[in-house]
């Protein structure tokens, strides 16, 4: 007789908290370990715990609220901070420069510490996943700008991905924007996301980075927004997006708003209050 099936509605409980916005699967399973959770008082042993919703589920013996409707924030990242909540070296991080109004976030994948530009932040922890899986395979681009020599054919080459040092790298849609003495500004477009993906691949074809910006993730795009600042995506924008990510029909893309050599934009977003030092407007150059 075939083992018995739990009833679909049934989700582990590193899932439902990592969609409540409590942390990410990975940090979950870190607190159940570490003991934190618990379920009606008596401390949760695994994340394979199978619950059908989080009534009862206390963190660090307060109640978990219900997972709000998912949220997701644009910030134009500045060189010079890091992507984590704290560091032991005393580095300033994304977090001392977010405003402190709001909700509790996420980012959705990494910037290293000298590249800038658009970070999204979510307060649900199932969209972060989503958003970085390479099997969704949402795009990413950058614009890099980089000392040496380069050929657009090198660079049309990455199409049929790399290997690197024992590590696969896959397709990428590289072109060359411009020359500008020594430099040379790179468009690349990959899904994969990995570890300094951008930097390692460059380097392989002999460049050496120094700048580099991150100008859209999916259909969100970095436009014109200063460095340091951050704002909401609409609601609409964002069930539209999550649709196409579950099978639907893609997203419309937004109407060209950005500035000459740059990506389109996306529809206006909700601003929200900046705080720290004024940010650079400058444009790359």
């Amino acid at each position: 007789m075939a083992p018995s099936r739990p009833p679909r509605d049934e989700q582990r409980i590193a899932k439902l908290l990592a969609r409540a916005g409590v942390a990410s699967r990975r940090d979950v399973e870190r607190m159940i370990a570490e003991g934190r959770i618990a379920i009606d008082g008596k401390t949760v042993e695994t994340p394979a715990t199978l619950l059908v919703s989080l009534h009862g589920v206390t963190v660090d013996g307060k109640p978990v609220k219900p997972p709000a409707p998912a949220r997701l924030f644009r910030f134009h990242k500045p060189a010079g901070l890091l992507t984590t909540a704290r560091d032991p070296k005393g580095r300033p991080t994304i977090y001392d420069r977010l405003p402190k109004d709001l909700p509790r976030l996420m980012p959705v994948g990494r910037l290293d510490f000298g590249t800038e530009g658009l970070l999204l932040l979510t307060t649900d922890g199932e969209l972060k996943r989503a958003l970085e899986l390479p099997s969704t395979g949402v795009p990413r681009t950058y614009r890099a700008r980089a000392h040496g020599n380069v050929t657009q054919a090198q660079l049309e080459a990455l199409i049929e991905g790399v290997e690197i040092e024992g590590i696969r790298y896959g397709s990428i849609d590289a072109n060359i924007e411009r020359r500008t003495g020594t430099n040379v500004w790179i468009e690349l477009t990959l899904t994969e996301g990995k570890n300094r993906e951008v930097r390692r691949v460059l380097e392989y074809l002999g460049l050496a980075v120094n700048r580099l910006i991150r100008t859209r993730y999916g259909p969100f795009a970095l436009g014109d927004m200063p460095a340091g600042e951050v704002d909401e995506i609409r609601q609409h924008d964002l069930v539209t997006f999550r649709r196409s990510l579950s099978g639907g029909p893609p997203p419309p893309r937004a109407r060209d708003t950005a500035a000459p050599g740059g990506p389109p934009r996306p529809a206006p977003a909700r601003r929200t209050t900046r705080r720290g030092p004024a940010p650079d407007r400058r444009r790359p150059r």
